[in-house]
């Protein structure tokens, strides 16, 4: 069974967040509330954790897992980023916007696309998240937890923690609701960066932002 832990949402506690980076770097797999939807995830630099991860979430080793970093320095160490990339990303984070780009050798190759070398990344508007990235000092994989196959969301935390109590290590709970969104995927690959999925977020993007053909929606 999980080890459940309370965590207040707004003012995380230290010790608890202490706490609960030893076991990231234990290797420990969590689930968590970020800005969107609750995700599961750990230490980026942990490979163990990573494939229990891809394997809850059956992702095939050829798809990106996206992680979390605290503000947009950090993302100049683990992607390369364009002029035209910064200056939107400068505008939207920290918010519900995962980026596509291209990886540094800081991004270990179980997180990226192996045929395009990106990968997924985001500055969540999460105290808990933001915490959590300082305490560690290392990226959070951050990808949405998985659904039941005939729901498009969890009611409530009671049924989400029920179907996970025995498939991650540790889960926090902060008495946040689960989400029904997910976050807006802009590919900053391109020139100009163009959005591949609206999810959460996505009328407050720019008006000049071009979207992809295959669009996807949340």
């Amino acid at each position: 069974m999980a080890n459940l832990i309370s965590l207040h949402a707004t003012t995380p506690q230290a010790r608890t967040v202490e706490q609960l980076v030893q076991s990231l770097q234990g290797g420990a797999v969590l689930l968590y509330p970020t800005d969107t939807v609750y995700a599961i995830g750990c230490d980026l630099n942990h490979k163990g954790a990573v494939q229990r991860v891809r394997q809850l979430k059956q992702l095939a080793n050829d798809k990106p897992l996206t992680f979390l970093c605290p503000s947009l320095s950090d993302i100049s160490r683990y992607a390369y980023v364009s002029d035209p990339a910064y200056k939107l990303m400068r505008r939207l984070i920290p918010g519900p916007y995962t980026f596509l780009l291209g990886a540094t050798k800081l991004v270990p190759k179980l997180v990226q696309n192996p045929k395009r070398k990106t990968t997924g990344i985001r500055v969540p508007d999460s105290a808990i998240c933001q915490a959590l990235l300082t305490a560690l000092g290392n990226p959070i994989i951050s990808t949405s937890a998985p659904l039941p196959a005939d729901q498009d969301h969890y009611r409530d935390r009671a049924e989400l923690f029920d179907r996970f109590d025995r498939l991650v290590d540790v889960m926090i709970d902060a008495e946040i609701a689960p989400g029904r969104a997910v976050s807006t995927i802009i590919d900053c690959e391109a020139e100009p960066p163009i959005i591949i999925r609206r999810g959460l977020g996505w009328e407050h993007l720019p008006v000049e932002l071009q979207e992809s053909d295959e669009l996807a929606y949340f």
